[in-house]
């Protein structure tokens, strides 16, 4: 049996700020005064200081000397780099399922998590979209058990969120090429097939990235 320890005071003061950065409520370069956010949430400074570490190590914000803590800028090259990594971190988990699914019903919360995608797409809630996609890495994380991977994609989540709720916001008609997506890396999985495992996602992190970089052009 396991148990998850309830989130301290400051990672759900974290979480908070972080929903607030994702979807755009905290704009770029925006500062995050702690004083602010203490009489806004009732709570202490110290928590605070804390959520804020909390949010430069997930890369939402930078604290910069004298001038404190501002929202991270969405360049290009934080774009390029971001997909870069996570393609490849993401190749690593799909290869960990197809060597260690023994049998149909290992890959039943993939299944599961796939209806919960079409179930938000059909009522175009983009939130429960991207939540229920990252369900999709978390899923994998047993295959891989690898506790360094697990950890660098959790602190890079809110980061690709970020870009996610983005690109989405514009385009919804993305979330169907997402399900495409899924389903061909289903099919990939269940046939053991490496290599067609990695094309389809080095296809869809190309596509999300140049998606991300138009939005950003538009602005």
């Amino acid at each position: 049996m396991t148990f998850k320890a309830p989130d301290s005071l400051a990672e759900q003061i974290a979480h908070y700020l972080a929903e607030r950065i994702i979807r755009g409520e905290l704009r770029e370069r925006e500062r995050i005064q702690e004083q602010k956010v203490t009489q806004a949430l009732n709570v202490s400074r110290g928590s605070v200081r804390e959520a804020l570490l909390i949010l430069e190590r997930r890369h939402l914000i930078v604290i910069l000397p004298r001038r404190g803590a501002q929202v991270s800028e969405l360049t290009a090259h934080h774009v390029t780099s971001l997909y870069a990594l996570t393609i490849d971190l993401y190749a690593m988990l799909a290869r960990a399922v197809i060597e260690g699914w023994k049998v149909e019903t290992d890959l039943a919360p993939f299944i599961d998590i796939q209806q919960r995608l079409l179930d938000s797409l059909q009522r175009g809630d983009i939130g429960a979209f991207v939540e229920n996609s990252f369900d999709v890495m978390r899923a994998a994380f047993p295959f891989a058990d690898n506790p360094y991977l697990q950890e660098t994609l959790e602190n890079l989540l809110p980061a690709i969120s970020r870009t996610y709720h983005l690109a989405l916001e514009r385009r919804k008609g993305e979330m169907g090429q997402f399900m495409g997506t899924f389903a061909s890396l289903l099919q990939a999985i269940i046939g053991r097939d490496h290599e067609r495992a990695r094309e389809v996602l080095q296809a869809y992190g190309q596509h999300n990235c140049q998606l991300v970089l138009a939005t950003l052009a538009e602005r």
